[in-house]
């Protein structure tokens, strides 16, 4: 079952590695891996073949050498939500932050457009919305979503409204965490990911939250934005295809 803490046994029955299964990119998914004892390597390379497998770096650097493939290098931070300073909460013109109340369809064109070729969390594959996005918004990937969360509308004249961006967090296995920061890169001002991430942060501490966590990928320069509004960096990841 998705989310459940998994242990492997070397030859001679004892634990080896122990890992979440989830599920990624339609991949059976083992995340925070945890090397429990000699022979993990091995342990992986023949008993998870095809799958996706997130390990510290030092971990991970040994499955590649053994052929693993490389498919995400990531950046592990953590914000102590009692620093964080209250928000104005305030969307630039044009625009207003809403809770999370819409239909997948709705957000799907601008989260789609926030990952083009080029940036760095692009997929190789096309993003669907039935496929990432809308078991993420069930909270079937992550977790139940949280209230702090924002989507940044437009206003429109007609009276229509069109989402444009939107930050994400649901109540993982790991705590509150950040699961989505995005953008629609031509119908949204540049610098609306900070105000929106500043926004649930405050909201975050509102509720009471203690932290709250994110994974950026590496060479992605939201990685300073990050570091500007308090998140620190606790650990970086690997996510190889076995």
């Amino acid at each position: 079952m998705s989310g459940e803490r998994r242990t492997l046994t070397g030859a001679d029955g004892a634990p080896v590695i122990g890992y979440v299964e989830d599920v990624r990119d339609g991949r059976p998914w083992a995340r925070n891996i945890e090397e429990l004892g000699p022979g993990a390597v091995d342990a992986v390379m023949s008993r998870l073949p095809g799958w996706a497998v997130s390990a510290p770096v030092e971990f991970a650097g040994r499955l590649v050498s053994r052929g693993a493939r490389t498919l995400r290098h990531v950046h592990r931070m953590r914000c102590d939500l009692s620093d964080v300073r209250p928000a104005a909460d305030a969307a630039p013109d044009g625009l207003r932050f809403t809770p999370w109340d819409r239909e997948p369809a709705e957000v799907f064109p601008a989260w789609f457009a926030a990952y083009p070729p080029g940036h760095p969390d692009h997929r190789s594959r096309k993003m669907t919305l039935d496929d990432e996005l809308a078991p993420l918004m069930r909270g079937e990937v992550m977790g139940p979503l949280l209230p702090c969360g924002v989507l940044a509308v437009r206003d429109d004249a007609g009276g229509e409204d069109e989402v444009v961006g939107g930050v994400l967090v649901a109540d993982s296995n790991d705590g509150p965490w950040v699961t989505e920061v995005f953008r629609h890169p031509d119908r949204s001002p540049r610098g609306l990911g900070s105000l929106m991430l500043s926004a649930t942060l405050s909201r975050a501490a509102a509720d009471g939250l203690a932290e709250i966590g994110l994974a950026v990928t590496e060479g992605n320069p939201a990685r300073r934005v990050y570091e500007t509004l308090g998140f620190r960096l606790v650990g970086t990841w690997l996510t190889v295809l076995i």
